[in-house]
């Protein structure tokens, strides 16, 4: 049996949440709550395999909330079920510790597939949030690997693109020759590289220097 708390600020809808689930025969709804704070509480009390949380709420909202819960109840699994999919709430609670994440548009038996997927440690995410989140996740593969570099182990990666010895780039850069010696071996560190050479030529191919 599945058990099931409902975390929704409007009554009808866990009113029809929970009559709808009462009649699925694996599932049972151990508890509900109006708004986050209650909604912790009784989560902490019951222990259930999963949780359907909304994101906007008086006292706390279903971020907030989300965290608090994956805190002091790790093998919960929480549902995000909202009308919401603006960026400044699907980002948040995904990483506050939300497993699965639907809109209230999804229809009744997809809601309850969804939580006996999540039961089963498979999460499901509407397709708008999976486009989003790759969308993130490739804009930061994309990001170029000097991105890691300080301003000044960037300005030392462009001076020995151009070519300059590590005292001509103290002397550039005002620095002691030691100092310069520290920021390129960081910068092989960063970027994985053995030696100057592939520093050059790493400047050159990423067009940081003619």
């Amino acid at each position: 049996m599945i058990r099931i708390v409902l975390v929704d600020d409007h009554e009808m809808v866990r009113l029809g949440l929970s009559a709808f689930l009462s009649t699925q025969p694996d599932m049972e709804v151990v508890g509900q709550a109006s708004d986050g704070e209650a909604g912790v509480r009784i989560v902490v009390e019951q222990k259930p395999d999963v949780v359907l949380m909304d994101l906007v709420m008086e006292k706390m909202d279903g971020i907030a909330a989300t965290s608090k819960i994956m805190q002091q109840v790790t093998d919960v699994k929480i549902i995000v079920l909202t009308s919401f999919i603006d960026d400044e709430k699907v980002y948040p609670v995904i990483e506050a510790g939300a497993f699965s994440y639907l809109l209230k548009t999804s229809s009744a038996t997809e809601i309850a597939e969804a939580i006996r997927s999540a039961a089963n440690g498979e999460p499901v995410l509407e397709a708008k949030v999976t486009n989003k989140m790759m969308a993130r996740m490739r804009g930061q593969i994309e990001k170029p690997l000097h991105d890691c570099l300080t301003p000044r182990e960037f300005e030392v990666l462009l001076l020995i693109g151009e070519g300059k010895s590590n005292q001509e780039i103290a002397d550039q850069l005002y620095i002691g020759i030691k100092t310069v010696k520290t920021h390129v071996s960081h910068i092989l560190q960063k970027l994985h590289m053995d030696d100057r050479t592939q520093m050059a030529v790493y400047a050159h191919r990423s067009g940081l220097v003619e």
